[in-house]
């Protein structure tokens, strides 16, 4: 699937559609500002997958500070067979700049 622009995820929100929501970056990142989603910082991602494989076939969205992080992780998940995964272009630097 292809990656997801930020104005692209904030219509999702805003019509709280279904989706699964990662974020990848730290946990002090997160602190400082995040987007509601379920943080998994990229080194956590592994441990994971367990709890993540049940939404094999959901569409899932990845971001983090840039989309360097998000788009490493959705080229990890694509590898283990997940057939649906975004990344937020732009990440969260994007989303500031622009909301």
């Amino acid at each position: 699937m292809n990656d997801i622009t930020v104005e692209e995820l904030k219509e999702k929100m805003d019509n709280n559609e279904n989706f699964i929501f990662i974020d990848v970056r730290e946990p002090y990142e997160y602190e400082e500002f995040n987007l509601g989603a379920k943080l998994i910082p990229m080194g956590s991602l592994p441990s994971a997958l367990p709890d993540l494989l049940q939404h094999k076939d959901e569409e899932i969205i990845i971001h983090c500070r840039s989309g360097a992080r998000s788009g490493s992780a959705k080229i990890t998940l694509m590898n283990l067979g997940f057939t649906n995964v975004r990344n937020v272009l732009g990440g969260v630097l994007d989303w500031q700049r622009k909301f």
